[in-house]
């Protein structure tokens, strides 16, 4: 989850506190404005029928990001807005919102332009407002006017319409701030445009890649002239519109079932070119298997492996419980039965990761009764027989949420700011060999999944990081972590990542899941998650765009696991989906008709009863097996695949 720690300490702010009515928390700064790239010292005292009592009063800020507060409670404003704190001590809360001040405006940059442009063909005009802090200013709208509205006229969106030739200025304005652009308008000389594709049949989610030249009257390709793509279409099912995705640069995906046409214009001229879609038909059946039953606490993360006895096991964490893992026989999926146990100091096991031979286990401890949070390393060579090898606990006092174990090293999270690079080649002995952390204000972390020598970590705000921990593309080692690239995407939920390696069309892509409570989160009833799984397009790895997502509505996403080319990925309420990630990946997956399968968890003896809330997903030796937070441990079939006889095909 979000970090359950913070949620946990969130549903602990928003509960009702037995307090005395004469106790209240202070506030004793005048000010609780700030300017950006300023520092403050919060002053609170802890007041008892008029009088200071003794206690310490420590502060935290709903938005780290914009306003982070240290534990010396001095606050450091890093983006505008306006951003509320809760002070607490001695048993009583108080909470009040600072402001970090809008910095004034410094200027317009405005994109660079084309040297020439066509007359009669559209421009897009695109600027920036920069504030004084070097921030951009989000929403600003500008003031656009043209020194000769006879040859280009530009409207409130930066849209620039020519319909004459010869020299015009466009000036923008916001405030007291200004910038010019001089244009160049000349006479159009494209009479055709030729529009090509690499076929013209195919199934919802399939992407096409057209191309398109823009011709003068001797056939001459102008080369600088822009193409503007578009497409209108019509849907075999009459109560559904024909709906898709068309990019500028010629990649167009289909969602529904239809005949469509695609258009390149360019000014006068066009061309269009008519495409027969095909429904998808990846839906199969999935059908229950099995269950291992946990139903007096809450379950967390999972995993399955094969022990060296050719058995296969499975381990399970619980959540605000009593530090409890189990471990269970899953040979046969529909008979799966616990065979051991440990307890460890914690109220929540967060995570499980099983070594590649299956003989050492780590297990995550949150909220231990002396603070000593950290790793519990574990002998699972025998798996009805566990025992402790070592604890690790050296500066993890802030809580283990995630780990991952690589070829002797574990990749432990600590504090949620940053993970450690732990050496367990002889796991009796454990010690630290490095740390990654960023530098950025109010930085986070929640995840860290590592595959191939890089380390995949999901940094919230500051997006997915690729590190390389020995893979050798950045020179990096288990003992140098070396950061090379990443990605952030606006919602700042960034809470899982799994990289994906398509054969299929030799794409690199890393799948960045959100997680988001936009509802709350009740510890003790049914609850609606948000958030869904993003698609970043990382073959570039200097330029890696988002092009895709999977989202179902009213549930969010957590863990997932990808096999072949098929997504297995737990959304909460939603259930476990299973998606269809095969060839080029563009547009909204689900509205392509690309799932398969979903399942829901529902015991009418669950911890909370009939309440679907899934954790995670791993696919293993053809069942999929799965996690539910107030029911357990599951196993599912999904039958096999149907032949698939529609490919893109050209005349």
């Amino acid at each position: 989850m979000k970090n359950l720690s913070r949620l946990l300490w969130a549903f602990m702010l928003m509960a009702p506190l037995t307090v005395l009515a004469q106790k209240e928390i202070v506030i004793e700064n005048t000010d609780l404005t700030i300017e950006v790239g300023e520092t403050k010292q919060l002053i609170a005292s802890i007041m008892e029928d008029g009088k200071k009592v003794e206690g310490d009063v420590v502060f935290r800020s709903r938005g780290r990001k914009s306003l982070f507060i240290d534990s010396l409670g001095i606050a450091h404003a890093y983006l505008p807005g306006t951003v509320s704190v809760i002070a607490f001590g001695a048993g009583v809360r108080h909470s009040f919102d600072m402001t970090v001040n809008f910095p004034p405006l410094a200027e317009i940059k405005i994109d660079a332009i084309p040297q020439r442009i066509y007359s009669g063909t559209p421009i897009q005009l695109t600027y920036k407002v920069i504030d004084k802090a070097g921030l951009t200013r989000e929403g600003a709208r500008v003031d656009i006017k043209s020194s000769n509205e006879n040859i280009a006229t530009v409207d409130a969106f930066g849209n620039i319409r020519t319909t004459g030739t010869g020299r015009v200025t466009l000036t923008a304005s916001i405030e007291d701030i200004k910038n010019t652009v001089n244009l160049n308008v000349v006479k159009n000389t494209i009479v055709k445009v030729v529009l090509e594709a690499e076929g013209d049949e195919a199934r919802t989610g399939d992407v096409f890649h057209f191309t398109a030249k823009a011709l003068d009257a001797k056939g001459n390709e102008v080369t600088d002239a822009p193409i503007y793509y578009s497409f209108n279409g019509v849907s075999d099912d009459v109560s559904s519109s024909a709906s898709g995705l068309i990019r500028q640069d010629g990649s167009f995906v289909a969602d529904k079932a239809g005949i469509y046409t695609v258009t390149a214009s360019c000014g006068v001229a066009s061309s269009q070119k008519t495409l027969r879609i095909n429904a998808r038909g990846v839906s199969r059946k999935i059908e229950l298997v099995g269950q291992g039953s946990v139903n007096d606490k809450h379950t967390s993360d999972f995993w399955v492996w094969e022990g060296q006895d050719g058995r296969d096991y499975a381990v399970t964490g619980t959540w605000g419980a009593d530090g409890t893992a189990y471990f269970w026989d899953v040979t046969d999926p529909a008979s799966i039965f616990k065979i051991d146990s440990i307890k460890v100091d914690a109220r929540t096991v967060n995570d499980v990761k099983v070594s590649e031979d299956g003989n050492i286990t780590v297990i995550s401890r949150e909220g231990a009764s002396n603070r000593k949070n950290g790793l519990v390393i574990l002998d699972s060579s025998n798996p009805r027989d566990i025992k402790i090898l070592s604890t690790f606990d050296e500066n993890m006092t802030g809580g283990v949420h995630n780990v991952f174990i690589d070829k002797g090293y574990i990749y432990a999270l600590s504090g949620g700011q940053k993970y450690y690079v732990i050496n367990i080649k002889d796991p009796k002995k454990p010690f630290a060999v490095s740390k990654f952390e960023l530098d950025t204000p109010g930085h986070s972390i929640h995840d860290v999944w590592v595959e191939d020598g890089i380390a995949y970590s999901s940094n919230w705000g500051d997006g997915i990081q690729l590190v390389d921990v020995g893979n050798g593309i950045a020179g990096g080692s288990p003992e140098n972590p070396k950061q090379f690239a990443s990605y952030a995407y606006p919602s700042g939920a960034n809470h899982a990542a799994f990289p994906f390696r398509q054969k299929s069309t030799g794409k690199f892509y890393v799948l960045g899941g959100d997680e988001i409570f936009p509802y709350g989160l009740d510890m003790n009833g049914p609850n609606m998650a948000g958030g869904f799984i993003h698609f970043i397009d990382f073959s570039n790895l200097d330029e890696p765009k988002e092009v895709a997502r999977f989202e179902i509505p009213f549930a969010g996403s957590h863990n997932f696991w990808i096999e072949d080319e098929t997504l297995y990925v737990a959304f909460y309420n939603g259930g476990v989906r299973v998606v269809d990630i095969s060839g080029e990946l563009m547009g909204d997956l689900l509205a392509q008709g690309r799932e398969i399968a979903f399942i829901r968890p529902s015991d009418p003896n669950g911890y909370i009863p009939n309440s679907p809330f899934t954790w995670g997903a791993q696919v293993h030796k053809g069942h999929v097996f799965y996690s539910d937070w107030n029911s357990g441990l599951w196993s599912a079939k999904v039958e096999p695949p149907k032949p698939q006889n529609v490919k893109i095909q050209s005349k």
